[in-house]
């Protein structure tokens, strides 16, 4: 049985490097930044107390800039925002404690547009969560968990208003996008109570799901992020005894690999973006990674064919955790203060590693470059052996 149901919109209303110190200073926001996969454009709730706003962010051009798309009534503090890549905002609200509503925002002159798409009945406490951006830009997912089994929505993209396009058995979390096209979604899954495995679902074959990660029978293996062009796949795990920090590569029987260096005695290491574009070199892939300790939060900057983590102080006003590398190794960070409510700053991808420092070995199907980005199939990661990334992290 399904834990949700949908309901269709009854009109169409719209309208035409240093380790900075636990003293570094950060700035804490209680609203993120949601960035398109492309780096175009991102959503965030702007204002102040009752009085929120959609807000979207044009991140492409010379300049960035920031567009309020306000409405008659403020959104909630729960509302969910997800940009697409033409420019319009998604809108996710949650309607007596179970009905999620569904509109695009975008600008029409002085005033904003809003498209009603319909809404998804999400009954339980846990509701209804809006899936990351689609890497074609285009569709938009939501994810609602029930008791046995977890329900994926198209809720953006379709022909007639949200769509339920695969159900999947096991309670799910996270999102992450192994492809791109938006076919292959990888979620961590718990089945009957079992380990959490993450696994891929095939958004195109009724969401058949394939396993993913296998480290060992007992582990917690979660996908944390994906780069579809090197297959570089970044994971948490407590198959090494503890909860690690690991990377792996997609289709490849290369181990995973948990490097030293990104456990910090007294701060959470997470990683929220990877550099796009380095077809079949998972290992010089730049990663960047949010550290949260008790003195604020900063940025770390790595790859897997390093031995060390650069550490930085993030820009004042930084959007913690969120961020996008360009294809040529430049990490931007977003950040808003009251002098600049829209701002990238630039940071530059790290240095090249030690020259002792040993590269894990190419990628499945050869070192050579090929003509286009590669495909890559889930494949487990079970076989391979556990290192602790002591040559390679």
């Amino acid at each position: 049985m399904t834990a949700c149901a949908i309901e269709t919109a009854a009109e169409d209303d719209g309208r035409d490097g240093e380790h900075p110190g636990r003293g570094a200073r950060a700035t804490e926001f209680t609203a993120g930044l949601t960035i398109t996969a492309n780096g175009a454009y991102a959503a965030r709730l702007a204002g102040d107390g009752d009085a929120l706003y959609a807000e979207r962010w044009t991140l492409d051009g010379p300049e960035p800039y920031a567009v309020p798309l306000p409405l008659d009534q403020p959104e909630e503090p729960g509302t969910q925002l997800l940009p697409l890549a033409d420019g319009r905002v998604l809108v996710a609200r949650r309607v007596d404690g179970r009905r999620n509503t569904f509109s695009l925002l975008y600008p029409t002159g002085p005033a904003t547009g809003e498209l009603r798409l319909g809404a998804v009945e999400a009954p339980g406490s846990e509701g209804l969560v809006l899936l990351p951006p689609s890497p074609d830009g285009i569709c938009a997912y939501a994810m609602c968990v029930g008791p046995e089994t977890t329900t994926l929505w198209l809720v953006a993209g379709g022909a007639f208003g949200p769509e339920r396009v695969a159900e999947v058995r096991g309670r799910c979390t996270g999102g992450v996008w192994l492809d791109r096209t938006g076919r292959m979604l990888a979620l961590d899954r718990r089945l009957d109570g079992g380990p959490v495995k993450a696994v891929a679902v095939d958004l195109e074959r009724g969401g058949e799901v394939t396993p993913l990660l296998q480290i060992t029978e007992d582990s917690d293996d979660r996908l944390l992020l994906a780069d579809p062009d090197s297959g570089l796949l970044l994971l948490r795990s407590d198959a090494p005894g503890h909860d690690r920090l690991g990377w792996g590569v997609l289709g490849s029987l290369l181990p995973v690999r948990f490097p030293e260096c990104l456990r910090l005695d007294d701060a959470a290491v997470t990683p929220f973006a990877v550099q796009p574009g380095q077809v079949l070199m998972p290992e010089t892939c730049a990663v960047a990674l949010r550290i949260d300790a008790a003195g604020g939060s900063w940025v770390g900057t790595w790859q897997p064919m390093s031995r060390r983590m650069g550490q930085l102080a993030a820009p004042v006003g930084w959007l913690a955790g969120t961020g996008l590398w360009t294809a040529g190794g430049v990490l931007r960070l977003p950040y808003a203060t009251a002098g600049a409510p829209c701002g990238l700053a630039d940071v530059e991808a790290p240095p090249e590693p030690e020259p002792d420092a040993v590269v894990a070995g190419p990628a499945a199907g050869g070192g050579a470059a090929a003509e286009g980005p590669r495909v890559c199939r889930p494949v487990p990661l079970q076989q391979a052996p556990l290192t602790d990334g002591k040559p390679a992290g």
